[in-house]
């Protein structure tokens, strides 16, 4: 699951981990260690000696040690970036889709996609190689 840093908490992290996901999370700016005896810190057990791992606590400690963009590059997280940056852009057409019949609805929301794609044809530098 993916989710920005307001999802950063430990009742978020603890439903992430009672239904079995792996939470991709940035840590805030301010986020410190979690104690290993919290429940949201506890997901994974490894080995035959029964290592408990905290994946918040690695996330904190790879930002930490590699930069934040290194680990959003590394975790996939910049993809989540690359989407809502999209979504602006359809959301940047009216923020409500406006005809009531599902039909029409998809026609909309084509038409905003078709208006999208032309206009990033037409920003899109054409290059050309030389010699």
């Amino acid at each position: 699951m993916t989710g920005d840093g307001a999802f950063d908490t430990r009742r978020c992290h603890t439903a992430i981990v009672d239904r079995g996901g792996t939470a991709i999370i940035p840590i805030r700016k301010n986020g410190r260690l979690w104690k290993e005896n919290c429940p949201a810190a506890l997901a994974i057990v490894l080995g035959p000696m029964a290592d408990i791992v905290s994946p918040r606590n690695d996330i904190l400690r790879a930002s930490k040690r590699f930069g934040r963009a290194n680990w959003k590059h590394w975790s996939g997280y910049h993809a989540r970036s690359r989407i809502e940056a999209k979504m602006h852009c359809l959301k940047s057409f009216g923020e409500r889709i406006t005809s009531r019949d599902p039909y029409r609805q998809t026609a909309e929301i084509h038409i905003r996609v078709a208006l999208i794609n032309r206009f990033n044809a037409l920003g899109t530098a054409e290059t050309e190689r030389v010699a």
